[in-house]
């Protein structure tokens, strides 16, 4: 039950975190940097030491869950002309896929 609490809170935290970046950066720009510092954040997450068995599912699940939106970043992407639409997914998906990459590297550097 704690579990799915820190899940709960975790997630709403993020959901609002994503909201503000969202009014401050209203464009498939705020949507690429919330996911590519999202998946930076994971990696630092998931390659440093567990902590405290709800540190993970709290920060991991909840949070960066709320936090990320793949799902934005699809509908945006439907939104553009094709060239600028495969461009945006394929650098959404180069970039995360490098921060998550660095983030583990530092969380184990720093573990």
């Amino acid at each position: 039950m704690l579990v799915v609490l820190a899940v709960s809170l975790g997630g709403g935290l993020g959901a609002l975190a994503r909201y503000a970046v969202g009014l401050l950066i209203p464009s498939i720009w705020g949507t690429f940097a919330v996911n590519v510092l999202g998946c930076l954040l994971i990696g630092v997450l998931m390659g440093g030491r567990p902590g405290h068995r709800l540190t993970r599912p709290f920060l991991g699940v909840g949070v960066l869950g709320g936090f990320t939106t793949f799902s934005t970043y699809t509908v945006q992407g439907l939104g553009l002309s094709l060239g600028m639409a495969a461009g945006y997914l394929a650098a959404t998906l180069v970039a995360a896929m490098i921060a998550v990459t660095a983030g583990v590297l530092i969380g184990r550097r720093f573990a």
